[in-house]
């Protein structure tokens, strides 16, 4: 009679082994989708003449029709008067360029801004892109650039 119980508890430690690397199997894999869509979604910063600017680009969905990128200025020197529809650019990596097709967001002044800066979603898709940003007062143009697989 033990030895029918030493077999079924064997067992069961058998199966709870099984589970645990079952879990740990499939806990893997989904993490490997999840990292590449935080890699699409990688933040790019820039800093320049007392304004910084963050940007993250969103994964866009399959099909879908216009890329969003959230965008966050933030200054402590001078408000914040840019009109991110009239100046950023989306430039594909073969050389296509798009203009902002809406700013989703608070509005000019201030000294903190967020919101979402939206464009056409190019078609073909791009492997890698670049958003270029022209400020009032900035002598140089921001780029900021994503690569495939990365930022």
């Amino acid at each position: 009679m033990t030895r029918i119980i030493d077999r079924r508890a064997c067992a069961r430690r058998r199966v709870r082994a099984a589970a645990c690397v079952l879990a740990l199997s499939l806990s893997a894999l989904a993490a490997a989708p999840a990292a590449q869509a935080q890699a699409r979604g990688a933040t790019q910063t820039s800093s320049q003449g007392g304004v910084n600017v963050k940007v993250t680009p969103k994964p866009p969905a399959p099909g879908a029709t216009r890329w969003d990128f959230v965008v966050v200025l933030d200054t402590h020197s001078q408000e914040l008067a840019d009109d991110l529809t009239q100046t950023a650019t989306l430039v594909t990596d073969d050389g296509r360029q798009m203009k902002p097709s809406a700013w989703t967001g608070a509005g000019p002044g201030g000294h903190h801004r967020e919101g979402v800066l939206s464009f056409p979603a190019p078609d073909p898709a791009p492997g890698g892109f670049e958003l270029r940003l022209s400020r009032p007062g900035e002598s140089t143009v921001r780029v900021l650039r994503w690569k495939p697989g990365g930022s």
